[in-house]
């Protein structure tokens, strides 16, 4: 989507469109050799590449495509633009919401809350006899 939303935005006479498509090509096919490093086979850095960017926490990742994806849009704010960097913005949230971990389930919560409680409690009721 970012490829061809690119590629549309090239075809036109406003500098700024050519440039925000350019380089929403060019994040077209960084996002296929770190994602889909299989489809660049035949480029021999796509491995490197790929190997290169499993390393990366998924914060950093989160934080690289989602600016990838917003500097097109900072050029050039047409739709062309929002909806060919979606993909790539989605991408990154992807990426950040991994960084949440996995949701908790609402017993242990409880269970937290009410040691939690408990500890309170006691402190408060340590502080009165220590006044008494």
């Amino acid at each position: 989507a970012c490829a061809f939303a690119g590629l549309w935005n090239c075809v036109t006479i406003n500098p700024l469109n050519i440039a925000a498509g350019v380089w929403m090509m060019l994040n077209a096919f960084v996002l296929f050799l770190c994602e889909a490093p299989f489809c660049c086979q035949f480029i021999e850095f796509a491995n490197a590449v790929s190997a290169r960017a499993d390393k990366l926490r998924p914060w950093q990742k989160a934080a690289f495509y989602c600016g990838m994806a917003v500097f097109p849009v900072m050029l050039s704010l047409t739709l062309t633009t929002l909806f060919g960097n979606a993909v790539a913005f989605a991408t990154g949230v992807l990426y950040g919401l991994s960084v949440l971990g996995k949701k908790g389930d609402a017993i242990s919560y409880a269970r937290i809350h009410q040691q939690q409680k408990q500890m309170d409690e006691e402190k408060l009721t340590g502080a009165l006899e220590g006044q008494a």
